[in-house]
C-alpha cells in the first residue's frame, strides 16, 4: 500500500512538474510582451500586420540581453518595440538627426522622438546618439554593438549617404555582430537612376554598398514582402498606406495593395 501510494505521489508531482515547465515553455518573451504592450497605440499595432516585428527582429537574432542601435527611428514605431524589449538587460541606441535648434525636418523629428522617451517610463534607458547622413558619425561606441538596425531610411540617404552609414555601423558593431536593413524593395527592372525618388531602393546596389563596407550577406527573408506592390505608384512608395498620398483617390485599390514590398537583408561584420 505504501509503494502503491508513493507511486501515486510521484506520478502527481511529475505531472505538476510537467504542467509548470509546459507553462513556463509558453510565458512570453520580453520581445512578445514588449510587442503586446499598453504603451503602443491600437494604429501602431495595426501596422504589425506588415511590419512584422517579431519574426522581423527573431531572424536578425534579437536577444534582450543585447547591444542593439537603431539608426534614424524616426517617429519611434519600432523604437516603442525596442526599448521595453531591452530594458534592463540589454542597451538601446537611438542614433538620430541632431536638433541643430533650427526650424527645419531633421530637428523638429528629434525633438518629437525626444518628446515620445520622455512620456512613458518603458523609454527611459534609451541613449540618443547624433548622425548625419553622409558625414562619419558615432551612433555607439565603436566596437560595442550586437546588433545594428536600420528600417526603411536607405532611400533617404541616397547611395553615398547610405555607403557612409553602412560605414558608421560597420564601426559601431562587435566583431560577429549583425547589420539589419528592412527598405523599399525596388524591382530589379526599373532604373534606380531615373526613380530614386520614389521611395524605393535596389536590393542589389544595397547588398554591393555593404560588402564594400566589409559586411557578408548572410541571410535575406520574405518576412517583409508584398507581391501585390507593383512600386511604380504615382506618388511613390508614399501613395501606399499608410501616407495616401494621394488622399481619397484610389484609396481603395491602394488599401488592397497594403504596405509596401520590402526586403529584409541580414549582415554580419566578420568574426576576425
Amino acid at each position: 500500500m505504501k509503494i502503491m501510494k508513493s507511486l501515486i505521489t510521484s506520478a502527481i508531482l511529475g505531472t505538476t512538474l510537467l504542467a509548470a515547465t509546459a507553462v513556463s515553455a509558453h510565458a512570453p518573451s520580453q520581445l512578445e510582451q514588449a510587442i503586446a504592450g499598453e504603451h503602443r497605440s491600437a494604429k501602431n499595432k495595426a501596422r504589425d500586420e506588415f511590419r512584422h516585428p517579431q519574426q522581423t527582429l527573431e531572424f536578425f537574432g534579437f536577444k534582450s540581453t543585447m547591444t542593439v542601435v537603431e539608426i534614424a527611428p524616426g517617429g519611434g514605431w519600432y523604437t516603442e518595440v525596442l526599448a521595453p524589449a531591452l530594458k534592463g538587460s540589454g542597451t538601446f541606441y537611438g542614433a538620430h538627426y541632431p536638433d541643430t535648434g533650427e526650424d527645419n525636418y531633421y530637428s523638429k523629428s528629434r525633438r518629437k522622438l525626444e518628446a515620445k522617451l520622455a512620456s512613458n517610463t518603458v523609454f527611459s534607458e534609451v541613449k540618443l546618439t547624433n548622425f548625419t547622413p553622409k558625414v562619419a558619425s558615432e551612433i555607439a561606441p565603436a566596437s560595442s554593438a550586437d546588433l545594428v538596425l536600420t528600417f526603411r531610411n536607405l532611400h533617404n540617404w541616397g547611395e553615398e549617404g547610405v555607403k557612409q552609414i553602412f560605414a558608421d555601423a560597420y564601426k559601431a558593431l562587435k566583431p560577429g555582430g549583425v547589420l539589419g536593413v528592412v527598405e523599399h524593395r525596388m524591382p530589379s527592372t526599373q532604373d534606380f537612376a531615373k526613380n530614386s525618388r520614389s521611395g524605393y531602393f535596389p536590393t542589389q546596389l544595397t547588398i554591393d554598398l555593404a560588402i564594400a563596407a566589409g559586411f557578408k550577406l548572410a541571410a535575406s527573408s520574405e518576412i517583409n514582402a508584398n507581391p501585390k506592390d507593383t512600386a511604380d505608384h504615382p506618388k511613390g512608395v508614399w501613395t501606399l498606406p499608410p501616407v495616401y498620398r494621394l488622399g481619397d483617390t484610389d484609396k481603395a485599390k491602394y488599401s488592397a495593395i497594403g504596405e509596401s514590398d520590402r526586403m529584409t537583408l541580414k549582415f554580419t561584420k566578420p568574426a576576425h
